[in-house]
């Protein structure tokens, strides 16, 4: 089976995020006063081969320890998992 899985990397709370504070005050200077903060983070999409969505989504952890965040600095989450084809169908 071929799985479509999006994938949100974000720096970690505790990290300053410099171009979040240069969006925001951009917004602001569009006159967007309401808006109080921004994080700017990644989103990824993948597309996979695999046999069921636990194992797309163990290797897709993986990929984000090894490669996808810095470890030291970002969060990853897994935000949507959907079967493309079913080749058994």
């Amino acid at each position: 089976m071929t799985f479509a899985v999006e994938v949100i990397v974000a720096l970690k709370p505790v990290v300053n995020d410099p171009q979040g504070l240069v969006v925001r005050d951009s917004l602001h200077r569009l006159g967007f006063a309401g808006v109080r903060a921004v994080r700017v983070g990644k989103h990824i999409e993948l597309e996979i081969e695999g046999d069921d969505e636990a194992s797309v989504r163990a290797q897709v952890e993986d990929m984000c320890e090894q490669l996808l965040r810095n470890t030291v600095i970002e969060d990853s989450r897994i935000s949507a998992v959907r079967v493309l084809s079913d080749a058994a169908s």
